[in-house]
């Protein structure tokens, strides 16, 4: 922060919304206020849930008592948003029942949000919207904790990450490097050689694009990957997660860290340094 800006500073709460497209909310809820709360920043958090579409993993109880609607805040200024991803890879994006709502937020946030960040299907929704990058299938689910490393160090949403980093993936879907590199608004900061682009920062850092799920517990891909075994679908071991490949081992947990330098450096130089104090 530049003397300037430091001398003049006012302090208010920021003013975070979380779009939680995830089926069991209460789950992603936890541990994206774990992220955020890892700051000494003040933040004050909107729930927001899409109308559109009945939730059938989370009562409707808790739903009335913490969320709120798009029909609600769309008046409102928000220093930040996240949209979270969904289980819908595997649909087009025109099929989601909830697009047209989805789509009304995503415009809604270029005049009323400093910062978005878009998490995995949540990443590639926002692509395609604002930039028309297209997904592909890919041949297995992508499931795991994989190897990235960082590309553009300047960048300060990366800094303190080391040049290489772990951050598990969860999806049946990917988007094409040469698509982001032919688009001049994007920029690639972070990727995989096995689960691809990872960070992609647009705009100066008005929208991010994160594939993975930095957010993700320590168990959450092992309860997706019962969860996968219980219908049936005969998935396989979650990459670079159990000790040995043994499903009965405790998960390593190994990229906490740097999720949480994610999202504190969005949060200060993305959202903080940036908004303005009179939303």
């Amino acid at each position: 922060m530049d003397e300037t800006r430091a001398i003049s500073q006012d302090i208010r709460p920021l003013q975070i919304a979380i779009l939680n497209l995830m089926p069991i909310k209460e789950d992603t809820e936890t541990q994206l206020l774990r992220a955020l709360s890892n700051t000494p920043l003040q933040l004050e958090v909107t729930l927001l849930a899409i109308e559109s579409h009945v939730s059938k993993n989370t009562s409707a109880s808790h739903l009335n008592k913490f969320y709120k609607s798009f029909r609600e805040i769309r008046s409102k200024k928000f220093d930040g948003l996240i949209i979270t991803g969904a289980p819908l890879e595997q649909l087009e994006y025109e099929q989601v029942t909830y697009w047209d709502e989805l789509t009304a937020i995503m415009k809604w946030s270029d005049t009323h949000v400093t910062s978005t960040l878009h998490i995995c299907w949540g990443a590639q929704a926002g692509l395609y919207y604002h930039y028309g990058i297209e997904k592909y299938s890919l041949s297995e689910k992508l499931s795991g904790i994989y190897k990235h490393h960082v590309l553009q160090r300047k960048i300060p949403i990366v800094r303190g990450f080391d040049d290489c980093f772990q951050a598990p993936h969860s999806r049946y879907t990917g988007i094409c490097r040469e698509d982001i590199e032919n688009c001049s608004d994007l920029s690639i900061l972070a990727e995989s050689a096995e689960a691809g682009p990872y960070l992609i920062m647009a705009e100066n850092g008005k929208r991010f694009f994160v594939t993975g799920h930095p957010e993700y517990d320590r168990i959450t891909l092992d309860q997706e990957y019962r969860r996968d075994l219980k219908k049936g679908l005969h998935p396989s071991i979650p990459k670079n997660y159990y000790p040995e490949d043994n499903t009965e081992n405790n998960p390593i947990l190994s990229w906490r860290a740097h999720a949480n330098i994610l999202y504190t450096n969005w949060l200060n130089y993305y959202v903080y340094q940036v908004t303005p104090y009179e939303l």
